[in-house]
């Protein structure tokens, strides 16, 4: 489902024009792609957040209205303040929807590693999105990886994905999406109980020696 969003073309490019315009509620952005000229436009931030507030989220499809005509566009790239983490600027990408684009689709895990957390290991998520090719209204919200039949030592990847109907990737199918370890806790007291048992074993076999000796010597 197709997201519509009104833009505002003709602002001046510049921090201090956009700085304004952040001011007045508005996010300075381009438009570019298709073989098609970039525009500057700005966006109104409450409309942009309920845009990418769907299930899609950033690989929502947004069609924009500009200036009378509408463009077809992801948002390609959304930069951030390092502090307030508000929206500085917004790159869309014009997109048609015949046509093969590639994107990052996020990766989640479900499910309760109950042996995993039985050993007190950990789980470690190592791939959080995977690049893939799609037209646009292929696009997966994301992937859903289910950890629960993980072990200490296992590991889930690319190739346990299962991936949509005319979606594909290039990205390596062993690379690791998610591992199961041990933490330093446990291996240490995997190893301090390996030690008491070899202590155990060793005293037993001091007694019988001493046994032994004295059968021996009667």
């Amino acid at each position: 489902m197709d997201v519509t969003l009104s833009a505002e073309i003709g602002r001046t490019t510049g921090s201090s024009s956009s700085k304004r315009l952040r001011a007045q509620g508005r996010v300075p952005a381009v438009v570019y792609g298709l073989d098609t000229a970039p525009i500057s436009v700005s966006v109104p931030w409450t409309d942009l957040r309920r845009a990418l507030s769907t299930e899609a989220g950033l690989n929502a499809l947004i069609t924009l209205e500009v200036d009378g005509s509408s463009e077809l566009t992801i948002v390609k790239d959304l930069q951030r303040d390092p502090v307030r983490r508000s929206v500085e600027h917004v790159d869309f990408l014009r997109v048609d929807r015949n046509q093969t684009i590639t994107v990052e689709v996020p990766i989640v895990l479900e499910g309760e590693a109950k042996q995993v957390e039985q050993e007190q290991g950990i789980v470690e998520q190592l791939l959080h999105t995977l690049t893939v090719d799609a037209r646009p209204g292929a696009i997966p919200a994301h992937f859903t990886v289910d950890i629960a039949e993980l072990s200490i030592g296992g590991a889930v990847r690319v190739s346990d994905l299962t991936l949509p109907d005319g979606v594909t990737t290039e990205v390596d199918p062993e690379e690791q999406i998610a591992i199961a370890s041990a933490t330093r806790a446990a291996e240490a007291a995997a190893t301090a109980e390996g030690a008491e048992g070899a202590e155990g074993e060793g005293g037993e076999s001091g007694g019988d020696a001493e046994g032994g000796s004295a059968d021996a010597g009667e």
